[in-house]
């Protein structure tokens, strides 16, 4: 394993040095495309296609090594100190592996957890949570982060009344006329239903890309019934668009 990761660093060393596009390169001119691979990552996880998630994973790692070596070359740091503090932080954040804290659940290692991030020097508990991650991603985190601390609804009934709140509130800012306003409202309600969703232990954002994808399936049945009847989209009623939706969606019963 040690002489296989050796190889990688030595090819990834290479490319940076002889080959004209890796030479241009910058961390911020590859981040989007790091982004990208781990949602690539994601994808083939909840595909459970396991041959793909052995490819996508090895692009990742790809860019860790990468970036590391980018950094090297500015001066920053090396990869031997990315991987160095790693180890440092998996043990410092184990203390009941490799130290003598007893801890009795999942749970408990979570709070454990973030009690240990506060040590490290941030100033709040919510400091770790990426301003980049997707929206519905962060609030679901912060939420759980929150959580840790007792700051937290007490009953999912309480959950699910403040989810009505907001809903009721959303839909009397649609009277103001005021953008700003309703924007803000809408935003409570997602919010209120990712804590809602966060109560049922289910991930609103795997939840929504599960959504996403079964639109886009019954939307290409529909289309593809549609051109098949000779007609376009645009010629077609929405009934007729409506009867095909309720056919592909009677088929995954």
């Amino acid at each position: 394993m040690k002489n296989k990761f050796t190889e990688l660093v030595d090819i990834v060393k290479r490319l940076r040095k002889e080959c004209p596009w890796d030479k241009e390169q910058t961390n911020d001119s590859i981040k989007a495309a790091t982004v990208e691979e781990a949602y690539e990552v994601v994808e083939a996880i909840e595909n459970k296609d396991f041959d793909e998630l052995k490819k996508e994973l090895g692009d990742l790692l790809l860019h860790v090594v990468f970036h590391s070596e980018i950094a090297e070359g500015d001066g920053k740091f090396t990869l031997e100190e990315v991987i160095d503090q790693l180890k440092e932080k998996l043990i410092r954040r184990h203390p009941h592996i490799f130290g003598d804290v007893v801890v009795k659940d999942a749970d408990e290692v979570k709070r454990n957890w973030e009690q240990i991030k506060m040590t490290e020097g941030r100033t709040s508990l919510l400091e770790g949570v990426p301003e980049n991650l997707p929206a519905l991603h962060r609030a679901h985190r912060l939420q759980e982060k929150a959580s840790k601390v007792g700051f937290d609804w007490e009953k999912k009934e309480d959950v699910w009344a403040k989810v009505i709140e907001e809903i009721k509130e959303m839909h009397e800012s649609e009277k103001e006329n005021n953008l700003a306003r309703l924007e803000e409202e809408v935003g409570d309600v997602f919010f209120a239903l990712v804590n809602y969703a966060r109560y049922l232990k289910v991930n609103p954002e795997s939840a929504l890309r599960m959504t996403n994808k079964k639109f886009i399936k019954r939307f290409g049945y529909l289309e593809q019934k549609i051109i098949e009847s000779g007609k376009t989209l645009a010629e077609s009623s929405l009934q007729e668009m409506d009867k095909y939706w309720v056919e592909c969606k009677r088929s995954e019963l």
